[in-house]
């Protein structure tokens, strides 16, 4: 999968904002349009292969990963780091 050309601090942003919990993926699509394919693709790359194996089993079905699911909008938690 063909990753776009990021700066390392925003690499870096959005392997933290995957690890959050309550981040969801439509959030690092909106800042920095990655769907959530791609953020799986750029974890792969930037992760070592246990410590991606973990994530995705903490994330694979996880409801707040996906704002759909969720059913809620307001008192959603929002990181001070996130933009949107």
């Amino acid at each position: 999968m063909k990753l776009p050309e990021l700066e390392q601090a925003s690499i870096d942003r959005i392997v933290e904002m995957a690890w959050e919990d309550r981040t969801p993926f439509d959030a690092i699509a909106t800042q920095f349009g990655l769907d959530e394919k791609q953020v799986i693709a750029l974890m792969r790359r930037e992760m070592k292969e246990s410590s991606f194996r973990m994530w995705r089993e903490r994330v694979s079905g996880r409801k707040t990963k996906h704002l759909k699911p969720r059913g809620f909008v307001e008192g959603r938690f929002k990181s001070q780091n996130q933009n949107t």
